[in-house]
């Protein structure tokens, strides 16, 4: 492995571009390939044996086409069901996953009350179980599984994506700041974040929405600056628009357009798609 080689990003569709979005602000300087599986989209609602085989498929494209030197599972669903496999059958390459921001909700919550929206794969999943165990008595958790909610953001399906907040978010009960009601709510899917601001004014000003791509990028960085020196120098020339000097490559075992207009909306970068084979 060598610092001037890519890290490797991949989510089941566009949702995981929240994730990369965090990544190229805390480091600028990197290269990254980003590769949407949105031809096997969505994960959360596939079982575990085709997600940890579009995992491992995916893995070994990253690693033989495009050299990466770390990969960063943007992925909820895919964390929770591949991550040990992929980093047992690759011991030498410095893997990052996403789960839940259930702890930092835990230290934000005064109510103690926490809402959890996350896939159904997510919040059955082994992975899940144990972190929810590891925080027993900080706080309550309640746990809504929000079938639907990514492919609907995949697809930029407005009125789906409306009708689906509406609904997940009457489950939770009454938000607000006093005792009894949910004032923290975790996006414990990469997609959510792109429906952050329909929940927001749905469950009300006073509440916090907690997402996993921050905590993700600062992890990366201090993963690929201690433990591996594979830190790209920050010194390297511009090569790319958008404020970061490093190139991203975009690859799609879906529509390609689908990618790139998500790109153009989300991180206002206007890049060809490479379809995966």
């Amino acid at each position: 492995m060598q610092a001037s080689q890519p890290i490797g990003v991949f989510d089941s569709g566009v949702g995981g571009l929240s994730i990369l979005r965090a990544l190229r602000a805390e480091l600028p300087q990197e290269h990254f390939v980003y590769f949407a599986d949105s031809g096997h989209a969505p994960y959360g609602e596939r079982d575990t044996a085709q997600v940890l085989a579009r995992a491992r498929a995916i893995t070994t494209e990253l690693l033989e086409r495009h050299g990466i030197k770390a990969l960063v599972i943007a992925c909820n669903t895919a964390t929770a069901v591949a991550i040990h496999l992929i980093r047992a059958e690759h011991p030498g390459l410095p893997i990052i996953g996403v789960e839940p921001a259930l702890k930092p909700a835990a230290a934000l919550t005064r109510t103690r009350r926490v809402g959890v929206m996350a896939t159904r794969g997510t919040l059955e999943s082994a992975k899940f179980a144990a972190l929810l165990d590891s925080l027993c008595g900080l706080a309550t958790f309640i746990l809504q599984p929000c079938d639907g909610l990514a492919d609907a953001i995949e697809r930029q399906d407005a009125s789906k994506i409306i009708a689906l907040c509406d609904h997940y978010t009457l489950g939770f009960g009454q938000f607000g700041s006093k005792k009894g009601q949910v004032d923290t709510l975790v996006l414990g899917c990469t997609h959510y974040p792109f429906a952050a601001d329909l929940l927001q004014a749905r469950v009300g000003p006073s509440v916090r929405l907690v997402d996993t791509g921050e905590p993700v990028a600062r992890h990366t960085r201090q993963l690929l600056l201690t433990r591996h020196v594979l830190l790209r120098g920050a010194t390297a020339p511009p090569v790319t628009e958008g404020g970061a000097t490093g190139r991203l490559t975009l690859v799609s075992s879906g529509p390609p357009e689908a990618l790139r207009e998500a790109v153009r909306r989300w991180l206002d970068l206007d890049l060809p798609v490479r379809q995966s084979d």
